[in-house]
């Protein structure tokens, strides 16, 4: 297949394009670039994708620009006729939506919008976006499953996401255009974000600095190792939402539409508690962390944990890779990475 892998530098995408081209898909990669952490790690990661491609023999492009820009991404659809488009481009992060909310509306909304609309007109026949499992928000009945209601997120960029699956809808009710959500439940591994705590926490326990621990290290987390996450994308992505012929509009289901429209959460449905992760970081690194204790930070909640029996019902998959095992590979490629 062709398939068109938004926010392919970033580290999701870029694991779910390299995972496509070494099955022997085309990928057309597409990504801004920006600098809201080092361009440098996007920049290995795009000269990873090439050098993949080269190995495996699959074709593969990459298109430098931003989705926001409508005539960029309808030059895109107009060279290029997707089989599949996997949108993994967007801002992430809690904290920072609250620091710089207009960032969120153009690189979530404005740009999701761009895309929906490109995917309409070329008549698309599966499209698969990131979602989050901050949607669920004040929601406090474990463990978050598709068919609660996610109308209360606590943080702007929840509910930019949130918005982003109420827009697929509209496009897969209006236009037919099939579109399946993915609520990705705290994900980690190789290759992650260096705003995120694994690689803070691995940073500074190497050089021997305090870390900062929200919440006394009491919360709990889905933790989801990225080759789960990659695992469920491409077998989700393969399978193309269908209408449910037993939607009931007195009694909606969220998760799912008359039209080819759905929501699926892809996480680790045993969490941990923040103080084993940060042991199973210390195990790795051979090496005690000096803890700073503080409490929460506003837009976090105590406690996630996905259902993925729906995951597994329709695709066959249940991620499981243990944490000890996901924090030891990080720490294995951060070392090599960066010499340390």
């Amino acid at each position: 297949m062709k398939v068109l892998v938004t926010g392919n530098a970033g580290f999701i995408g870029f694991h779910v394009a390299r995972r496509l081209l070494e099955r022997g898909d085309a990928v057309v990669g597409f990504d801004v670039v920006n600098d809201y952490y080092d361009p440098a790690l996007k920049e290995a990661r795009l000269r990873m994708l090439e050098e993949t491609a080269a190995r495996t023999g699959s074709a593969y492009e990459f298109v430098r620009g931003n989705l926001a820009d409508r005539g960029v991404v309808e030059r895109c659809f107009r060279t290029h006729e997707f089989d599949r488009v996997i949108h993994l481009a967007g801002q992430a992060g809690v904290r920072y939506s609250l620091e710089n909310p207009y960032a969120y509306v153009e690189s979530n909304l404005l740009a999701f919008t761009c895309l929906l609309e490109a995917c309409r007109r070329a008549g698309t026949p599966h499209l698969v976006y990131a979602s989050t499992s901050s949607v669920y928000g004040a929601n406090t009945a474990m463990p978050f499953g598709e068919h609660q209601p996610a109308d209360h997120p606590i943080q702007f960029y929840a509910a930019t996401k949130r918005a982003n699956e109420l827009m697929a809808h509209s496009y897969s009710h209006l236009f037919g255009l099939p579109t399946t959500g993915l609520r990705f439940f705290t994900v980690y591994g190789p290759w992650g974000r260096p705003d995120m705590a694994l690689f803070l926490f691995t940073r500074d326990i190497l050089a021997g600095k305090p870390i900062k621990v929200y919440n006394y290290g009491e919360h709990s987390r889905g933790f989801t190792f990225v080759d789960d996450i990659v695992e469920g994308v491409v077998r989700v992505s393969d399978d193309v939402a269908r209408p449910n012929p037993e939607w009931d509009g007195g009694h909606p289901d969220p998760a799912t539409s008359r039209a080819p429209f759905r929501v699926l959460n892809i996480g680790n449905s045993s969490p941990v508690r923040l103080r084993a992760y940060i042991a199973a970081i210390e195990a790795a690194v051979g090496r005690r962390a000096i803890q700073e204790l503080l409490p929460m930070q506003p837009g976090d909640v105590p406690e996630t944990c996905a259902d993925v029996s729906e995951l597994e019902r329709q695709v066959g998959y249940r991620p499981d890779t243990p944490v000890d095992v996901g924090v030891a590979r990080f720490v294995a490629w951060y070392r090599a990475y960066y010499r340390e």
